[in-house]
């Protein structure tokens, strides 16, 4: 895995379409259950993978558990791992992002446009 010039803050950024949706009286719970759900998924998928990496080399052989628990990364695992870890954090941040980009472009959140809507 490589870089490649992709910029993964810029695409985990997008928003989708549509109303987000609204399931708690104070916008920031909203966001903080937001992130968590992505934390979920995300820890759920590389465990699901990880376990069949595991099964999978230890049956056929290759190394056991007990080499991956002790394998150190070289230098070019640990950069990888980097642009990983930067696009899995840009994943999970992406709504606390989206609120800081409408502060600074001054445009109102989309909670306090909502509020003020349902006030008319």
């Amino acid at each position: 895995m490589s870089d490649d010039g992709i910029d993964w803050i810029a695409l985990a950024g997008k928003r989708a379409k549509g109303k987000r949706p609204e399931y708690f009286e104070d916008p920031a719970v909203d966001r903080l259950l937001s992130i968590v759900m992505a934390l979920v998924a995300e820890v759920s998928v590389q465990r699901q993978r990880g376990d069949t990496l595991e099964r999978l080399l230890e049956a056929k052989g290759v190394l056991t558990r007990d080499e991956i628990e002790r394998y150190t990364p070289d230098a070019d695992a640990g950069y990888e791992r980097g642009v990983a870890t930067k696009a899995y954090i840009a994943r999970v941040m992406r709504g606390v992002q989206q609120a800081v980009e409408a502060m600074a472009a001054d445009d109102k959140p989309v909670e306090q446009v909502s509020k003020e809507l349902k006030e008319l």
